[in-house]
């Protein structure tokens, strides 16, 4: 994916998704463009939705009404189904992010992506793949709550040197301790670092980051505690990441060790 920010249509399945998350999931989605249109569904008369009521002003998003006239089923799925096409065809945005994680919208993101559009999901763990394989990236609900913590020297206070110096054989251990990565997302970052490596057997991580989201759009660096994908390549064994300032810009390179 290119550095193009987009105009997008955020659109909540409010029925299915967590109201918590309304900050984080604007703010997420703000990476990668400007939500202009933002709007959530749901039967507003219903006592489900009482915990979105007090968060939608706050953060200007459009509640449309969605009368459920039958038992377990979402009824709000065709309310934003029908509203996406029309968004879509009116040529306002670039981009649509869909909050859910009901397979049900795995149609709309196809159709989406076949105007050329970007489209992103948000969802849970539990999300059906076909949902999140037809979106350009997919987030999970699980990596936006976690905060995150990279890993630092811990600060040495001077009362506790000698204590700390005992111990300095089981520190360097630690240090050295790799992620263990899943064997899918081995497999996928493996891929995408050879699609990107050019003849010094070198890659840029943004290259090899836009590659990973094109085999597998959920691919998250959070999801083994890490903010960024450079932090969590120094952390794989095998890679080593190479600084490369271009002025006042880091654009940092991998390659296999």
């Amino acid at each position: 994916m290119s550095d193009k920010k987009f105009n997008i249509a955020i659109l909540i399945d409010g029925d299915n998704a967590q109201s918590k998350l309304l900050k984080e999931t604007i703010e997420e989605v703000s990476k990668y463009g400007k939500a202009t249109i933002r709007r959530i569904y749901g039967d507003w008369t219903s006592q489900t939705m009482n915990s979105w009521k007090a968060l939608i002003n706050q953060h200007s998003i459009n509640p449309i009404q969605k009368f459920s006239y039958t038992t377990g089923k979402n009824s709000t799925d065709g309310a934003l189904i029908i509203d996406a096409m029309d968004i879509l065809h009116s040529k306002n945005v670039e981009g649509f992010c869909i909050v859910s994680s009901d397979s049900d919208y795995t149609g709309l993101a196809k159709r989406i992506r076949e105007e050329g559009l970007f489209v992103m999901g948000i969802g849970e763990k539990k999300t059906p793949e076909a949902f999140v394989k037809s979106c350009d990236i997919f987030t999970y609900t699980e990596n936006i709550t976690v905060k995150i913590i990279d890993t630092k020297p811990a600060k040495i206070e001077k009362s506790n040197v000698k204590s700390v110096e005992k111990k300095k054989p089981a520190e360097k251990n630690l240090k050295v301790n790799a992620v263990v990565l899943s064997a899918s997302d081995e497999e996928t970052i493996s891929k995408a670092f050879e699609i990107s490596t050019n003849e010094n057997d070198t890659a840029y991580i943004s290259n090899v980051g836009g590659n990973i989201r094109k085999i597998d759009p959920s691919f998250d660096a959070r999801t083994y505690g890490y903010s960024s994908l450079s932090k969590l390549f120094e952390n794989i064994a095998g890679f080593e990441v190479i600084r490369n300032k271009v002025g006042d810009l880091n654009h940092p390179l991998v390659k296999r060790k």
